[in-house]
C-alpha cells in the first residue's frame, strides 16, 4: 500500500517534470537547432543533470520526437476531439492558429529551425516531418474536395497546387515574420493569402500573370 501511494505521488511530479524538459528542450532546439543544441543545455535550463534528461527521454533523438509531438498537441488542444475541422472549417482554423502563433513566437521559432534542418541527411526529425506534409496535403486536398462537391465545381484542376501552396505560404510566412515581426502581420498576411488560393481552386478564372 506504501508502494502504491508513493507511485501515485511521484507519477503527477513526474509529468511535471516531463514537462519543463519539454518546454527547455523546444527553446533550447529553437535556439540552437537539433545539431548545436546540447542535452546538457537542457539540463542546465531544468536544473538537472545530463543523466536525469536520458532516464525521463532516453536519447537525445527521443526527445526531439517528444517536443514535436508535444507540439502538435498544442496546435489542436482547443478543438473538439482533439482533431483538425474539415471543408472551410479548416482554412478558418489555420488562420486562427496563424494569429495564435503571433502570441508564441518561441514555438514558431522551433518548429521553422526543425523543418528546415529535416531535409538534411539522417535528421531523426525527418520522417516526422514528411509524414506532417504528407498528413496535411491529404487534409487539405480533402477540404477542397469537400467546398467544391458542395458548389458544385466539377473540375477542380487546381487542388494539388493549392494544398501545397497554403503549407508554403504559411511556413515562408513565419520565417519572415520570426526575422522582423514589425515588418510582417503573420497573422493577416497569412489570413490575405489563405483567402487568395482558396478562391483561386473554387473560383478559377484565367492568369492573370499572361505566362
Amino acid at each position: 500500500m506504501a508502494e502504491n501511494r508513493q507511485q501515485t505521488k511521484s507519477r503527477p511530479a513526474t509529468l511535471v517534470r516531463r514537462r519543463e524538459i519539454l518546454d527547455a528542450a523546444q527553446e533550447i532546439f529553437g535556439a540552437k537547432g537539433f545539431a548545436n543544441g546540447t542535452l546538457q543545455d537542457i539540463a542546465d535550463q531544468v536544473g538537472m543533470t545530463h543523466a536525469g534528461i536520458l532516464h525521463h527521454f532516453g536519447s537525445k533523438d527521443q526527445l526531439l520526437l517528444e517536443v514535436l509531438e508535444h507540439r502538435d498537441q498544442t496546435d489542436v488542444a482547443d478543438l473538439d476531439g482533439g482533431r483538425i475541422p474539415g471543408g472551410m472549417a479548416l482554412f478558418r482554423h489555420l488562420v486562427r492558429t496563424a494569429m495564435t502563433n503571433m502570441r508564441r513566437a518561441g514555438l514558431v521559432q522551433t518548429y521553422a529551425v526543425l523543418s528546415a534542418e529535416s531535409v538534411t541527411d539522417d535528421h531523426p526529425g525527418r520522417a516526422y516531418f514528411e509524414h506532417r506534409y504528407t498528413e496535411l496535403r491529404r487534409d487539405l486536398r480533402e477540404a477542397f474536395e469537400r467546398i467544391c462537391e458542395e458548389r458544385g465545381i466539377t473540375d477542380p484542376g487546381s487542388i494539388e497546387y493549392g494544398a501545397a501552396a497554403i503549407l508554403a505560404v504559411m511556413d515562408g510566412l513565419q520565417v519572415q515574420w520570426l526575422l522582423d515581426p514589425t515588418a510582417v502581420d503573420l497573422g493577416r498576411a497569412s489570413e490575405f493569402a489563405i483567402e487568395a488560393i482558396v478562391a483561386s481552386v473554387i473560383d478559377p478564372r484565367p492568369s492573370i500573370l499572361d505566362i
